[in-house]
């Protein structure tokens, strides 16, 4: 019988080298890029959707702001944040940040909105 006896080292030994593979495999597996341009994800951050209502009350409460929105910027890949204000000022804009969270943030001109 040239069947050959499996020790417990051997079985530690292999069942470490399988999980080491395991745990490469996943690594390389792993989709680390940004949905809505498909470039690497810098650092984890939320959804877009949950940033913007994370700050839409607050946004809203600033006279002039008529809406929020997600939108795309100019190059028609990246989502961003759009804030419809009625008249872009110099002053509403010290009052946004460039982006929140990572996402980039617009002010969009649109006049006074009213219901049709």
């Amino acid at each position: 019988m040239g069947a050959k006896k499996i020790t417990d080292r051997r079985i530690i030994k292999i069942s470490g080298l399988l999980f080491a593979l395991l745990l490469m495999l996943g690594a390389a597996c792993s989709d680390n890029r940004r949905p809505e341009t498909g470039e690497p994800n810098p650092m984890s951050q939320r959804d877009i959707n949950e940033v913007m209502e994370a700050h839409v009350q607050e946004w809203m409460a600033i006279p002039g702001v008529v809406g929020v929105y997600i939108g795309m910027l100019d190059d028609e890949k990246t989502l961003c944040i759009k804030v419809m204000v009625i008249e872009k000022t110099e002053e509403l804009a010290r009052r946004f940040p460039n982006s929140v969270e990572n996402y980039p943030l617009v002010l969009e001109e649109t006049g006074v909105i009213r219901p049709l």
